[in-house]
């Protein structure tokens, strides 16, 4: 034993688990007569959010919620929302927000599976969760208490389903002395279902330590002030609004919550409430491009987005840098806490051109400061791929930013961190400056012929056109070729081309055989974040990857 390892032991002066939850307490404690909730009519301080977060606290705690139990909210962008993610984890419970789009049996086999005791939905949901909970009571024998939110903001129809109302229930409880974390930063805080994209969700289970380190490192990534005006456009429900709802409580800002994510809505709240800084899948900034100008009237101030969920094409960088909005793109997955790299911008890209900028912004970029590792591996050999731009591996992350694990999922736990690392499944390049590129999922090459086509350049070309909204390219099968892309096309409302004029579009832009060899003009299934669900897709064009 050194010098250094005797009577120098932790104890409660030196060492407190890490979690977000002390950032409320702080926010509470320092600024807690500045706003930090706009809903609607209502406002409420640092100080009364606080007060709410630790009465529904002690509102669960009485209703047996404690360590290790599982709390399930079917909440839009609201301030019941918020105070979830603070009550929760201070009673070392598991916070499980659901998809608000899904199907009445999804939603209930996820219940089931993480075990969920309390439910805490919103009335415009009561149909689906009505029946919900018949299908959870009927095949599984689960009975969640039910607590019912009755929004200020919603007038729409919605029968209550529990025996417990939101407003009362609080109002019966007196607050929490404190919103304690856990007494081991390892413990669960929250399980999330992945989106869906491949067709087979999974409950990531995360933990306090590395909540705690995603929020501050969103705030340094995104070099955010103190007080930032937080826009809910992403939901709250995936990846816990990559872990947002803990940033803005350390900054001390305020969230602007949203019922509906639309234009109109989200550039009145950018006017009437200042707010400067939100995050959102591309569809989401392409609606705000595309967007009527005078919307968009009477916006003074910067606003700062971030963008992710999906690789962002180059036109939607470009089409937001017009219109003066800083973008900044980062990348992640539900398995990592939402985003866990940024494309950091370096000072002299601001001296390149505006397509070379949105190119160099396009990229994935680097790990986050508090992620230990991201690089690009050879995914048989986990040997670094050269940083040359051109050959390819996967994406894979390691460090205090990864999940716990796949709830109940042993085999797919032990699969995604073989040797060592969290394999991604996304295939990429690495640059010469070490900036990761994604050229695709790998589940989305298209191979033509013996040559790799990446659905994301093909989709790029695409989105260049001025009359593509949404594009999503896949394989179909090719009696010559094996396969062959085929591209799923939404136009804009005002819009109208012809699939020979796409093609046409493409040939300028891309080699021969990545051309699309038939444009469809339908409906994109997308997740309710953005993300298109391209195995939908293939089943739709029956390639070869959807009959596997």
């Amino acid at each position: 034993m050194n010098i250094y390892d005797q009577h120098l032991d932790k104890n409660a002066a030196n060492f407190v688990a890490l979690s977000p939850v002390s950032f409320v307490e702080r926010s509470a404690e320092v600024f807690g007569d500045l706003p930090a909730v706009i809903h609607g009519a209502r406002r409420y301080s640092w100080a009364t959010v606080r007060e709410r977060s630790a009465r529904l606290a002690a509102a669960l705690r009485a209703l047996g919620v404690a360590r290790g139990s599982t709390v399930s909210a079917m909440l839009p962008n609201t301030p019941e929302m918020v105070e979830a993610h603070y009550a929760v984890p201070a009673l070392n419970a598991v916070l499980n927000t659901l998809n608000t789009r899904l199907d009445a049996p999804l939603l209930a086999w996820q219940m089931n599976h993480c075990e969920a005791a309390v439910l805490i939905t919103d009335r415009e949901y009561a149909p689906v969760m009505a029946e919900a909970l018949r299908i959870l009571k009927r095949e599984h024998g689960r009975e969640p208490v039910v607590i019912d939110v009755c929004d200020s903001e919603y007038s729409g129809p919605g029968e209550r389903l529990g025996a417990h109302e939101y407003e009362a229930l609080l109002a019966a409880h007196e607050p929490l002395a404190r919103l304690e974390g856990p007494a081991d930063e390892w413990d669960a805080i929250a399980v999330s279902y992945t989106s869906g994209t491949t067709g087979d969700p999974k409950g990531v289970v995360t933990h306090h330590r590395g909540a705690y380190l995603n929020a501050v490192s969103n705030a340094a990534t995104w070099t955010m002030p103190h007080f930032p005006k937080y826009l809910w456009t992403l939901p709250m429900f995936h990846c816990n609004g990559w872990c947002f709802p803990w940033t803005v409580a350390m900054l001390g800002g305020t969230h602007i919550c949203l019922r509906r994510v639309e234009a109109a809505p989200i550039l009145a709240a950018m006017r009437e409430h200042g707010a400067d800084h939100y995050c959102a899948a591309p569809i989401v900034h392409n609606l705000l491009i595309n967007a009527p100008a005078p919307l968009r009237e009477g916006i003074t101030q910067q606003v700062r987005g971030m963008v992710a969920g999906a690789a962002p094409p180059a036109a939607m960088i470009e089409g937001m840098a017009r219109l003066g909005f800083d973008i900044t793109h980062v990348y992640g997955l539900t398995e990592v806490y939402g985003p866990a790299s940024v494309a950091v911008k370096r000072p002299h890209w601001a001296a390149q051109s505006l397509s070379e900028q949105a190119r160099l912004n396009g990229r994935q970029g680097v790990r986050y400061a508090l992620q230990e590792g991201m690089t690009v591996l050879d995914p048989e050999t986990l040997v670094e791929v050269s940083a040359d731009g051109e050959t390819m591996g996967e994406i894979m992350f390691r460090g205090n930013i990864v999940m716990k694990g796949y709830l109940k999922n042993p085999a797919s736990t032990d699969k995604a961190f073989a040797g060592g690392w969290f394999h991604t499944g996304d295939l990429a390049v690495l640059e010469s400056d070490r900036y990761v590129k994604i050229k695709d999922r790998s589940k989305d090459i298209i191979i033509s012929g013996g040559e790799n086509i990446s659905s994301i350049e093909v989709e790029d070309a695409l989105y260049r056109h001025p009359a593509v909204m949404a594009c999503a390219v896949v394989a179909r099968p090719d009696p010559k070729w094996g396969e062959s892309p085929v591209a799923y096309v939404e136009t804009k409302a005002d819009a109208t081309v012809t699939a020979a004029e796409l093609i046409a579009h493409c040939k300028g832009l891309l080699a021969g055989y990545k051309v699309p060899k038939e444009i469809r003009f339908e409906p994109i299934p997308k997740t309710s974040t953005g993300k298109i669900q391209k195995f939908q897709l293939r089943e739709r064009a029956k390639s070869a990857s959807a009959i596997e």
